[in-house]
């Protein structure tokens, strides 16, 4: 079974940063996309940035300019570059890996990271 092992949320200040990481526990076959949401206190969770095995990204428009995503496809890792963030950043952050096998679409999730930013 794949885990995926987010790490780098914390407490931070309005207009600090943070980078968080996501690593897969074992190789993946047939990756298509990498990327993070997002889930605050009470909210659905949303889409923050996506990024392909080709490098093409996409970011949640309250994103853009602040939060720069990417991967390391030999590292099977995924990173999260936040800067300039905001009290309404705060919420759990979650890992996807998206990956497709003949047929078959799979989906994989961390656990979360907690990003709070207070001052």
């Amino acid at each position: 079974q794949v885990q995926l092992v987010e790490s780098g949320g914390g407490l931070v200040q309005p207009g600090g940063s943070l980078r968080l990481s996501c690593a897969a526990s074992r190789s993946i076959f047939g990756i298509t996309t990498m990327g993070w949401y997002r889930q605050a206190p009470g909210k659905q969770r949303n889409m923050v940035a996506t990024i392909t095995t080709g490098g093409i990204t996409n970011y949640a428009d309250s994103m853009k300019g602040r939060f720069t995503i990417s991967r390391d496809n030999a590292k099977i890792t995924v990173y999260l570059q936040m800067n300039s963030l905001k009290p309404e950043d705060t919420a759990v952050y979650y890992c996807n890996v998206n990956a497709r096998r003949v047929g078959i679409n799979d989906a994989y999730w961390g656990h979360g990271t907690q990003v709070t930013v207070s001052s």
